[in-house]
């Protein structure tokens, strides 16, 4: 063959066991075929000297009628026409003229000899050979004979022309012996065979030293009888008349492959030979040596001419046409076929034909164009025939159902064809990008996608117009498939064009109006295509999820959103970390970090508005979502670490009873306490000593969350001021639903000023003030020890409060200290510990001094309402009458709702009860406590008695 073929296909036949080159079969396939002639023939083989050849005489017979048929009386080509192959071409290969051809082959015998490579001296030989065997045979056929073994026998050193091709040879026979019999036996070896283990080690010691074939030599009649043993082996043990050494699998194919090479001829590889018949004819009388059959036969001439047409560079597609037609009958043959050896070989062929036709329709548009559309008819046929032979052989092979191989040939016939076209498209993309990568202006990276949307919009009607009615035949959805396909391949790319930018660009809107467009003709085109089709064409536009250029430019905005949001995050922590909540900072007395933060949030909402979209109504609520979180965020870290109502309360000491005799140890405690007092007086507005928060900081955080609220309300207003200039349609729904912007953070300002409210109060009362409130007043003498020094820090408070707090939340904060100071009133005095004891004489003392407190915060008019004074002061004015009620009296109260609560069990032993902080004039731990802090021998009696309470902790 040329050297310039183009691409090799790997044979499917299985590979010989046994190094046999394609010379040294093709040279056996020759002697079965001249001594399968002979065999057949009416006339005895006679043999021509060279002297004879070379007198330039007309060869005499030189073998049987047909082989000694003349070329010149050939008819037209029954084979060529079957198969479709032209009957008639010029020969002028080399320069050589028909009629010099005819000169050097007069005979079909003469011509095979030459389109099979045989020398005359090797026909010479050959036929010498086969003419000394008939003689020995007695007139034997070609089928009961050993060729290998009777040629061995016949000729000598002597019959070639020097003894190293000699030895060639008979190493050669002895190859094919152990081929045949012990490597590829048609009948399986048995392990425990003799006459395999003999054979072997004749072949293993003839390959060292040259066998002796004399007539009557030992090793040549041990050889002979050894081969014919196994040779003559059947399937039920009895001994048959014919021999069975060249008739294995793959040796018989591989052979029979060297016959079916003689069809094409020797000088042009590409044109089979006009007397294609005549050669047929002849190589089918190897059949009963080989083993063949025309199935097989069938099998091996549809690789042959596919594998022609391959390795000489798809120049003649009669070949390609030739071979799909011969397929039809494989089609036919592999129905009625069940041996599993002939579906091993069947598989592995078209396996091979169907890699090389799917490789082709993978880039079909590489392949095929307008001028060869009848090839690639012939390229998808073959595909799709192969795929479903496959299918059916396997089903043999493992007797699978008939339902499985339905749906297995639904996925192997038009799938095969059809949806592996995504090459062809990506390599007109490779183009463009290639060109756009070529390119060293970053500004044409822009638009290559706009100019690849035309190319595949080209592509896909030229699909239409070309390629779909040809794929039509095959499957109903062609042209949607491809455009499919298309779809898909420009949504890729599409895909990681998006995924590399940023900002949204006129440009990048001009890509994506060019994909809106060119997804309109893909869908236009499968729809127009699937009219006929049952489901309208639902399944083809189902695989063609729609690229939504709205949708891209809406995740690009929320990529640019979660890239500002991130960023506003990042700011609040930052300018949380380094808030030091300092009023003084500015007049509005808020934190810098609000003014910041609100900054940014600004920024980001003006930045959004100018994004060059029309969509901003719909994406808002992504924006005011993710900032209401960061400022969520910040409301969070505003108030964490400021404690609670219970941080500053302190606990309640035990219950005791008051000694009448202990005037004395109180008012030292009174006085002790006093001096404590005046060393620990607060700073007001400070950060306390003991690292807590002043005064003047929670104050400052109650301004920053008001600060917040206004301005929430401010952004919430212009956003939808700006979504109803905007270009979006329907706001109606939008800017109705922008009154909920913001909604988290303003409610969390709501809550966190309130929460503030009540620990700046606490705070106050029972921590800056505790000296004055807790450890000063009414120890000891409640004449000595009133609430004066108490209401003048407080009264400082409140300067400090509204001279710093927001005018909106000023009252809040106010009425919250308020409600502190009566609920830290009444923990002295229900509460207050075994310094404290009242007397029924100080009820006008605490009254005066609980209508002081009052005063404080009316302040003449100017400070809080009246009503809220007295709506708050309820619990107090309940309470206080307590304090003016005779002893007996409480202890006859107390007892009763006792066992209003209790019921009768509490009439044998009254039980204590629990304390809940509720104060209450009905409720029992209040009437009890009151009774604890009485200074009053009857009441210390009846706690003794009932509770046995002690005098002091």
């Amino acid at each position: 063959m040329p050297n310039h073929f183009t691409e090799t296909l790997t044979c499917p036949l299985a590979e010989l066991a046994t190094n046999l080159s394609d010379s040294e079969l093709r040279e056996t396939a020759y002697e079965i075929l001249v001594g399968a002639c002979r065999s057949s023939g009416v006339k005895p083989l006679t043999f021509i000297s060279h002297s004879d050849k070379n007198s330039g005489r007309a060869p005499a017979l030189t073998s049987t009628a047909s082989l000694q048929r003349s070329l010149s009386s050939t008819a037209a080509s029954n084979v060529k026409k079957a198969l479709g192959l032209k009957s008639s071409r010029k020969r002028q290969v080399s320069g050589e003229s028909d009629s010099e051809r005819v000169k050097k082959a007069v005979t079909i015998g003469e011509m095979l000899r030459v389109q099979m490579r045989v020398s005359e001296q090797i026909d010479s030989r050959v036929r010498r050979a086969l003419l000394r065997v008939a003689a020995a045979q007695l007139g034997k056929r070609i089928e009961s004979i050993v060729l290998p073994v009777e040629m061995l026998q016949q000729l000598k050193p002597s019959d070639f022309p020097n003894q190293w091709e000699y030895e060639a040879w008979q190493r050669r026979n002895l190859k094919l012996l152990e081929a045949g019999l012990l490597l590829h036996p048609l009948l399986p070896l048995d392990k425990t065979d003799t006459a395999a283990q003999q054979l072997r080690q004749i072949i293993r010691g003839a390959l060292e030293k040259p066998l002796e074939t004399g007539k009557n030599n030992e090793s040549m009649q041990a050889l002979r009888s050894i081969a014919l043993s196994l040779a003559c082996r059947t399937f039920d043990g009895s001994v048959s008349e014919s021999s069975h050494w060249a008739d294995g699998f793959p040796l018989n194919l591989r052979l029979y492959r060297m016959l079916l090479e003689a069809c094409f001829d020797v000088n042009d590889e590409t044109s089979v030979i006009e007397e294609v018949d005549e050669v047929l004819e002849l190589v089918k009388k190897t059949w009963v040596v080989l083993g063949m059959n025309q199935m097989l036969h069938d099998l091996c001439f549809l690789w042959i001419l596919f594998n022609r047409y391959v390795v000489t560079g798809r120049v003649e597609s009669d070949l390609l046409f030739a071979a799909n037609n011969l397929l039809m009958e494989v089609e036919k043959d592999a129905k009625a076929m069940t041996d599993p050896d002939y579906s091993k070989i069947i598989s592995s062929t078209l396996g091979t034909i169907l890699g090389w036709a799917e490789k082709r329709l993978l880039a079909y548009h590489n392949y095929f164009h307008s001028d060869n559309t009848e090839t690639m008819e012939c390229v998808v046929s073959m595909a799709v025939l192969s795929a479903k032979i496959m299918v059916e052989d396997i089903s043999h092979e493992y007797h699978r159902t008939r339902k499985e191989i339905d749906l297995a040939l639904q996925d192997k016939q038009a799938p095969i064809v059809l949806h592996h076209e995504i090459n062809s498209p990506l390599s007109i993309m490779e183009k463009v990008k290639s060109s756009k990568r070529s390119s060293k202006n970053q500004q044409n990276q822009f638009p290559f996608l706009s100019i690849l949307a035309q190319g595949v919009s080209t592509l896909a009607f030229s699909e239409k117009a070309i390629f779909s009615p040809l794929l039509k035949r095959w499957h109903p959805l062609a042209a949607g498939v491809a455009v499919a396909t298309l779809h898909s391949c420009y949504g890729n790319e599409l895909k990681q064009f998006v995924s590399g930018i940023g900002d949204l660009t006129p440009d990048i809107l001009q890509v994506l109006r060019a994909a809106d467009k060119l997804e309109k003709d893909l869908v236009q085109i499968a729809v127009e295509n699937s009219v006929d089709s049952e489901d309208g064409g639902k399944s083809i536009i189902r695989e063609m999820p729609p690229y939504e250029a709205e949708s891209v430019i809406s995740n690009l905005v929320k990529s640019w959103i979660t890239t500002r949001l991130d960023r506003l995050k990042e700011w609040v922590d930052r300018n949380l970390q380094q808030e030091v909540w300092d009023p003084r900072t500015n007049k509005e007395n808020f934190a810098p970090s609000a003014v910041e933060v609100l900054r940014i949030v600004d920024e980001a909402l003006e930045a959004f508005f100018l994004l060059p979209i029309s969509m901003h109504a719909v994406l808002l609520s992504d924006l005011t979502t993710g900032i209401d979180r960061c400022i969520l965020h910040y409301i969070s870290k505003a108030k964490s670490g400021c404690g609670s109502q219970s941080t500053f309360v302190p606990s309640m000491p035990v219950l005791t009873r008051c000694s009448t005799r202990s005037k004395f140890v109180g008012v030292f405690k009174r006085k002790e306490k006093f001096q404590i007092a005046q060393g620990r007086k607060s700073q007001v507005g400070t950060t306390n000593s003991n690292g807590s928060l002043g005064i003047s900081q929670l104050c400052c955080r109650i301004n920053t969350l008001q600060h917040f609220r206004i301005e929430l309300d401010v952004l919430a207003k212009r956003a939808t001021s700006h979504v109803r200039n905007s270009e979006s349609a329907h706001m109606d729904n939008i800017t109705d639903g922008m009154g909920k912007a913001f909604e988290l953070s303003t409610t969390a300002c709501v809550e966190g000023i309130k929460q503030l409210c009540e620990i700046t109060a606490y705070k106050i009362v029972f921590h800056d003030l505790s000296h004055v409130l807790w450890d000063g007043l009414y120890v000891g003498e409640v004449s000595s020890s009133r609430i004066e020094p108490f209401l003048q820090e407080l009264e400082q408070y409140l300067e400090v409060i509204s001279l710093t707090v927001h005018y909106r939340v000023r009252t809040r904060v106010i009425t919250e200290v308020m409600k502190a100071s009566f609920d830290g009133l009444l923990l002295v005095l229900l509460a207050g510990g075994p310094p404290r004891a009242f007397h029924l004489q100080d009820y006008e003392t605490i009254a005066d001094d609980f209508k002081s407190l009052c005063d404080l915060f009316w302040s003449n008019g100017d400070g809080l309402p009246a009503d809220l004074i007295q709506k708050f002061s309820t619990t107090v004015n309940a309470i206080l009458p307590l304090f003016h009620t005779d002893t007996d009296s409480l202890i006859e109260q107390f007892q009763y709702m006792t066992l209003e609560t209790y019921g009768s069990s509490a009439k044998s032993k009254l039980p204590l009860p629990p304390t809940t902080g509720q104060w209450n004039p009905t409720e029992p731990n209040t009437l009890l406590r009151v009774l604890c802090y009485r200074s009053d021998e009857t009441a210390a009696k009846f706690l003794k008695k009932t509770y046995n309470l002690p005098k002091k902790l």
